[in-house]
């Protein structure tokens, strides 16, 4: 029998995929162009991408004047090393543009490959500026129960979603999970507090359990987003701010999925009007044309790095840090973000995709709605009054998987919740037409359970 040389066996013979297992392969689609908020696999046919990719595609697929970005950089200086004593002027330049739209306490930025990389530099950054301050023993970090912080080793072991933890553990040391502040699951263990000042209460009973002399910081997504699209009480974030500077614990602010517009703000945390001393940032900042993350840090955590002798300096590095292709790739994105508003769309799209969403809430199957901006979810449960989930075994995540692509919507499904997260140029029909594929495909599934 002649060999298979299709697309789709060369894949499974020669790639692996993120979330490798072979029985993914097969409902594999090939991905083959993509225009605005629409993709198109090889056979043709069209989707709405309900995800930005992963994500991250803010300003929508298909844009050239990216593509232009960085044919003009690499014409110039494709690649140069950015160690200390080398620079290039693109990174130069974004640093400097992100410093007018982070928080006014962020002025300073170093850049990664993504948002994995950002969360290790969090990390380091902690710890080593607990170092710098005389406080060695300050290592600890703790994070939330459905956070997502990436899958390399110390940002596996931040993450809060146990499915990716144990054919990898042991965990690095030192990490620990609270509850996520989900309004809809939430339960106060006071009558007299909100669900926002309960949930962040947690943290600092974390820190009194581990010993405030141990704890570096705390690190959290403005809105959860690969645990379920968690969108936190209006109080919750001063709280945490409260906790974080009575007990000397620095604020990291991981907007990885939040950041350049997603929440209808620059960054998610905007909305709750408090300031990280971390920020951490990657996916939207290119739209995901090219790789790219980062960290800002602030004034505070600045001096420190700068206090310390050249013997002890901050020996961290990437071989991509500050890369001057995806460097020149982001400021054009931020210029098509700034032009065509697309932050303030994100704002008003987010308001009809809040209306549209809560036209499902009275689906039979339907237990929550949330969304904040353009990202956004629907929670399936087995039984809307005591809110159970489906068993495992319904498999209904690849069901509801499957079939929303089956109707035309590319998008994820976490823990029976189905992520919304369009391109911010989405346009309002494709918005309709997504929420409707959303609504007929969950009876259309339960009733084939």
């Amino acid at each position: 029998m002649p060999a298979d040389t299709s697309l789709a066996a060369i894949d499974q013979k020669h790639l692996l995929h993120p979330l490798h297992h072979p029985s993914a392969y097969a409902s594999t689609r090939t991905w083959v162009s993509g225009r605005g908020a629409v993709i198109t696999d090889d056979a043709g046919r069209e989707y709405i991408d309900g995800l930005a990719g992963l994500w991250c595609v803010n300003i929508g697929h298909g844009r050239t004047e990216l593509a232009q970005a960085a044919f003009d950089q690499m014409s110039r200086l494709a690649y140069h090393s950015s160690y200390a004593g080398s620079a290039n002027r693109p990174s130069i330049a974004l640093a400097e543009k992100l410093s007018t739209l982070a928080s006014p306490s962020i002025n300073t930025f170093f850049f990664t490959s993504g948002g994995a990389e950002a969360t290790e530099t969090s990390f380091k950054t902690a710890r080593f500026y607990w170092k710098a301050v005389g406080r060695p023993d300050k290592v600890k970090f703790i994070s939330r129960r459905r956070g997502y912080h990436g899958v390399t080793l110390a940002a596996m072991s931040a993450t809060g979603l146990s499915p990716y933890w144990p054919m990898f553990e042991p965990r690095v040391p030192g990490f620990v999970h609270i509850d996520a502040p989900d309004p809809y699951r939430f339960v106060p263990a006071q009558d007299d507090v909100t669900v926002g000042v309960a949930a962040a209460n947690l943290l600092e009973e974390a820190i009194q359990r581990e010993g405030a002399d141990t704890v570096a910081g705390f690190i959290a997504e403005p809105v959860q987003g690969a645990g379920g699209v968690i969108v936190p009480p209006t109080d919750y974030f001063a709280r945490i701010r409260e906790i974080c500077d009575r007990y000397d614990v620095l604020f990291i602010a991981d907007e990885v999925i939040t950041g350049f517009g997603r929440t209808g703000r620059w960054f998610g945390l905007e909305h709750y009007g408090v300031e990280p001393d971390i920020v951490q940032f990657a996916k939207g900042i290119t739209s995901g044309y090219v790789p790219l993350g980062g960290i800002g840090v602030s004034s505070r955590v600045r001096e420190a790095l700068d206090s310390v002798p050249p013997s002890k300096r901050w020996m961290h590095a990437y071989t991509y840090s500050g890369h001057p292709t995806c460097a020149a790739v982001a400021l054009k994105n931020i210029e098509i973000l700034e032009t065509e508003q697309l932050v303030g769309r994100a704002e008003s799209s987010g308001r009809r995709l809040a209306h549209r969403l809560s036209e499902l809430e009275g689906l039979d199957h339907v237990g929550h709605v949330r969304s904040l901006g353009l990202i956004g979810a629907v929670e399936v449960v087995a039984d809307k009054k005591t809110k159970a989930l489906h068993a495992p075994e319904a498999g209904l995540t690849q069901k509801l998987t499957d079939a929303l692509l089956d109707h035309g919507l590319y998008t994820r499904v976490a823990m029976d919740c189905i992520c919304l997260a369009p391109p911010l140029m989405i346009e309002d029909h494709l918005l309709d037409r997504m929420v409707e594929i959303v609504g007929d495909t969950i009876p259309a599934v339960l009733r084939a359970l």
